[in-house]
């Protein structure tokens, strides 16, 4: 039988656990902020750009943010439950927390993934869908989130039309008497007033190289990028606290085995 442990011992094991507690709740803390900025980029890219959304026949962009809200929620409650598990050293609330940290792990690299992969295919998408989109959908029964879009896009990025205003030659809504003789829409003037699309000179409307395309396209991939840097970036850096965490309840671990062993 070893020697009793000395009032020295005990005081330094104690100190040890103490210390170890308060760096894993720092890490879990970490944690938690970490998700909180995850799941701001992911509500801000639905919330903020929901209306381009629509004009996009693929859900992978609105998937990939759907992700990152969804990872970034687990993360806030990881962070709380790592807290807990930590104080009160419970088996079953560490197994938990370890599980969803591989989930969060997972879901923070799909997501930058899913981001990656649109970002290819991107702008082959937009010259397929976004001209037939205009041309039907524009200003038609039950459309009107298409319509609001289209507008928006036509505005803030100051385009008119997919490719170019002609485009709106063929549009089913300007063929009709609800577009009172309108060449264009009236979302494509320079200044927008109530029938200024019945002339669509230079002077007037926004004419741009590449039309409405290039201008949603370079929106969509800095946005993809971001998206892409937050999910893969921030899961890098969970995942190197989360090696740290480890190590330190593996060794807070051994000091509890340990006093109880004394």
């Amino acid at each position: 039988m070893g020697a009793p442990p000395t009032a020295y011992d005990e005081k330094k094991e104690t100190c040890g656990t103490v210390c170890l507690k308060y760096l894993l709740f720092t890490f879990n803390f970490l944690f938690w902020l970490a998700g909180g900025v995850v799941m701001a980029v992911g509500i801000w890219t639905l919330v903020e750009k929901s209306d381009y959304i629509s004009l996009l026949s693929s859900v992978t962009y609105a998937a990939s943010a759907y992700i990152l809200i969804l990872a970034g929620a687990i993360v806030m409650v990881t962070g709380v439950l790592g807290c807990c598990a930590t104080f009160k050293e419970q088996r079953r609330l560490l197994r938990v927390y370890f599980v969803l940290l591989l989930c969060i792990f997972l879901l923070e690299i799909l997501a930058g993934v899913l981001a990656y992969i649109y970002y290819q295919q991107l702008n082959e998408e937009l010259k397929q869908n976004l001209r037939e989109t205009i041309v039907q959908k524009y200003r038609q029964p039950e459309q009107e989130h298409i319509t609001k879009a289209v507008d928006k896009l036509q505005q803030e990025f100051k385009c008119c039309g997919s490719n170019s205003s002609s485009d709106w030659g063929e549009s089913v809504w300007i063929r009709t008497n609800e577009a009172d003789g309108r060449l264009v829409p009236d979302s494509c003037c320079k200044t927008q007033t109530l029938g200024c699309g019945h002339r669509d000179h230079p002077s007037n409307i926004y004419k741009v190289e590449g039309g409405c395309i290039t201008k949603l396209e370079n929106f969509i991939l800095d946005h993809l990028k971001i998206i892409g840097a937050v999910g893969v970036g921030i899961a890098c850096v969970q995942g190197s606290l989360e090696d740290v965490s480890l190590k330190c309840i593996s060794k807070q671990a051994a000091t509890a085995n340990n006093c109880v062993s004394a």
